[in-house]
Parts: structure tokens; sequence; C-alpha cells
């Protein structure tokens, strides 16, 4: 019988995350980003917490959660997350094996929001902009619709990064998601936003306190921008979440004639399968737009008309 190998007993589940965490801070990783391996390794971890002591109990466990009923989105993240943290533990001898190194995802169809304009204008008018909060808000919800910008991203910009005179934004290498720079053109009314909303800080903030920020000046997240939304979709009755104003934003600029490789610069994708699938939709639009304007539609009713007057002769 093969003897079942145990992780080594010098590294408990908590110092090896620990150290793995310090690693991806080294890579430049995202503060969110760590937080969520923190959540997925320990939300694992503390439901099986005898998973750790033999490579055997860890596969046991691994397959047992992943087994679960769940969407193919949180199945993958699952993966995702314990896969990258164990094959990060085999490189340093601390674990055997990962007994998930070789899963592949589940197809998932990427979630895709089409918001009518009458919403999207209805939400601009919602923010009161005599406050800070508000101002803010305002200046994220048009950013995002003007340049497709990710929240990850934007919670992240410093002042430095806003280019008021070239009317552009650069997002940094270190904060972008794909870790490549790009610059985003904006246009004169969320220039002026943020120039105002720039002016509306209290000096004591300081050149490295983020552009979009809480109203103490600390960074924002996903989940304060979600709470914030959550609040004017109650006003709207439609709901609308922080990834939804990027989907209007990448539908209205194909739609309004912009090309899909432009789309993907802008988004910042590193291929062209997301993109494509705005694409898509916009096509359907077109062909929907067609069936119930094309000239055809006029030629062909007084064709019938007519043809239906000479059976009548």
């Amino acid at each position: 019988m093969a003897r079942i190998k145990a992780v080594k007993a010098d590294h408990s589940w908590e110092s090896a995350l620990g150290r793995f965490l310090e690693y991806k801070r080294a890579e430049s990783l995202a503060e969110q980003t760590q937080n969520d391996y923190t959540q997925h390794v320990s939300r694992f971890m503390k439901r099986y917490p005898n998973a750790w002591s033999t490579s055997d109990r860890l596969a046991e466990a691994a397959f047992e959660y992943l087994a679960e009923d769940i969407a193919p989105s949180t199945y993958n993240n699952r993966l995702v997350y314990l896969r990258t943290f164990f094959n990060w533990c085999v490189e340093r001898g601390i674990i055997g094996s990962n007994p998930i190194a070789n899963i592949k995802k589940r197809k998932a169809d990427p979630r895709i929001v089409n918001i009518d304009e009458k919403i999207l204008r209805e939400l601009l008018k919602l923010p009161d902009q005599d406050k800070y909060t508000g101002l803010r808000d305002y200046c994220l919800i048009l950013i995002t619709l003007d340049c497709g910008i990710r929240p990850s991203e934007a919670f992240r910009l410093l002042p430095v990064d806003f280019r008021e005179k070239a009317a552009e934004i650069c997002i940094p290498a270190k904060i972008a998601k794909a870790r490549k720079s790009r610059t985003l053109p904006l246009s004169g009314m969320t220039v002026r936003a943020i120039r105002k909303l720039l002016l509306a800080r209290p000096d004591e903030w300081g050149p490295d306190t983020p552009i979009f920020c809480t109203y103490e000046g600390r960074q924002m997240n996903r989940h304060t921008w979600g709470d914030r939304l959550e609040l004017y979709s109650e006003q709207l009755g439609f709901r609308i979440r922080p990834y939804d104003l990027r989907h209007a934003f990448s539908l209205e600029y194909i739609r309004s004639g912009a090309g899909a490789f432009g789309l993907q610069k802008m988004l910042g994708h590193g291929g062209m399968e997301m993109t494509r699938r705005y694409v898509a939709l916009a096509n359907e639009d077109l062909k929907v737009e067609h069936a119930k304007a094309s000239p055809l539609n006029k030629l062909a009713a007084v064709t019938k008309r007519n043809t239906i007057i000479k059976k009548r002769k």
C-alpha cells in the first residue's frame, strides 16, 4: 500500500496562506484580489479542518467542495483560487501534489446587462452633487459610461493619472487587471466633472489619495460601490450593479459605430472572446431594427394589396 504523504508539519494552512499573499503582494496583485484569495482559501479550510493533514484528505475535501450544486461562475471561482494556491504550495514543497491541478473550468456564459438609455439618464440625475459622496458617485457613473473602465481600476486611480488638458485618464500597469497600461479618452462632460470632484477634496488628502475615495479619504472597493448603486437602484426600480455600467458602455460603443478592436483596447481585454459577445448583441439589435424599418416592408405591403385587388376582380 502506498504511504499517505502528509503536509509538512511546520506549515499550517494559515502560515502557507500568509506566505502566499506576501508573494502575491510582491507581484503587485490588487488588494481586492488578495482579499478574495483569503476568503476562498479560508472558507474551504474552515469547512474541512482536517484536509491539510494529508494529500488524500486534501483531495477528498477539494473534490467534495467542487461537487456541490453551485452555479458555474461560483464553481470556477472556487477552482481558480484554490488551484492557484495549491500550485504555489506544491512548488514550495509544502504539499505533495495539487489534486485539482488538471480540473477544467465549467463553461459559463458571461453575464451582459442591457440597460435602457432612459434608465441611465435617470441614474445620472440621482446623486446629490452638493455632497462629496454624491459628486463622487456621479463622476464614477460618468467615467464608466464614458470609457468602460473597470470599477477595480477606477478605485485606484490617483490625481496624477488624470490628464485634464489631454482629456484622458491613464491606467498604470500596476492597477490594470491585465497588468498592461492603457490610456482612455474622456469626453468634456467627464473631464469637467472630475475636475470639480478634485477641487472638492480636502487639502490634507494629498496626491496619494485616490480620485474616487470614501468621504474619509480611503480607497473604495466593489462592496462599498455596490451598496451605493443599490441605493440608486431602489429609487430607479431597476437593479444596477457596478459592472453593469461597463456593459452599458460596451453595447452603446458598438451601437454607435465603433469597431470591435477599438472596444477591445478600451476595455483592456486580452482577447476578443468577450468583445465578440458585445458585437453579437449589437448585431441582434440591428436585425430587430432592420425587420421593423426595411423599405421592403412597404413594398411588400403594396404588392400584397395589389394582388388581393386583382383576385377580387
